[in-house]
């Protein structure tokens, strides 16, 4: 009897490891999918420009700025930010909806351990991943930052508002977009932190993406970051290097 007892643990134990894993694999694939949608090079593309042949040859919002002008710079940041904002949206429907998703009607009573703020981070990560490294381009993408701004307003929309503040003013001051970047990346888990303790954001899984998040926006402006100490970063409106 004991034995039969701790089988049926084990197979419980096994069928809810097997929902979360189905879970967590379906929220990051599909917003992995469509953070890999490369807006930029479509953009480019429509006016017969490969951007990855100009400007910093990136396929992100001011590297087509850049090349293309103010129009389809906008454009492509609007896109790229949108699919963020999606890619949480759907996260957290797919969360919502979990049960009636299953095809197995034995795990139909499974629920996946979590809020759908965690449903919306799994799937914020996804997108960036995606943005970041397309598997469509090799894994050659963008710098994430209009990317990650979409998600933040899908989950934060409070701390979205300030951060991107936060970058107009230091572009506004500095004309260097990457400089804007790399401050609103660093303000990005201080500013969650000082919601949370103001009551406006409730969960540390919220400041942990936030430090991740900030911590791969850095990672990819390295060269960009180079450039800055070396001097010889381009001010937006002077000649080509994109931090997007």
């Amino acid at each position: 009897m004991l034995a039969l007892l701790w089988l049926a643990r084990a197979v419980g134990i096994a069928q809810r490891a097997y929902v979360i894993v189905l879970f967590v694999t379906t929220v990051v694939l599909v917003a992995y999918l469509l953070g890999s949608i490369p807006f930029g090079l479509i953009v480019g593309k429509s006016q017969g420009i490969d951007v990855r042949d100009h400007g910093s040859r990136n396929i992100g919002a001011t590297n087509v700025w850049r090349v293309l002008g103010k129009k389809f710079g906008l454009l492509t940041f609007f896109c790229d930010a949108a699919k963020g904002w999606l890619a949480v949206v759907l996260g957290i429907w797919i969360y919502e909806h979990w049960n009636w998703l299953l095809f197995e009607p034995t795990l139909t009573h499974v629920i996946v351990p979590w809020d759908q703020g965690v449903a919306g981070i799994l799937a914020a990560i996804g997108c960036i991943l995606g943005h970041n490294f397309p598997v469509w381009l090799e894994f050659k993408g963008g710098k994430g930052v209009a990317t990650s701004l979409g998600v933040i307003v899908g989950m934060m929309p409070l701390a979205a508002l300030i951060v991107f503040a936060i970058w107009g003013i230091v572009f506004k001051i500095s004309r260097y977009v990457s400089l804007a970047s790399l401050v609103a990346a660093v303000a990005l888990p201080v500013t969650v932190l000082g919601l949370m303790f103001a009551g406006q954001i409730r969960g540390w899984s919220f400041f942990y993406f936030s430090c991740a998040a900030a911590l791969l926006v850095i990672r990819r402006h390295r060269e960009n970051i180079k450039r800055l100490v070396a001097g010889t970063e381009n001010r937006f409106g002077r000649k080509e290097e994109s931090t997007e």
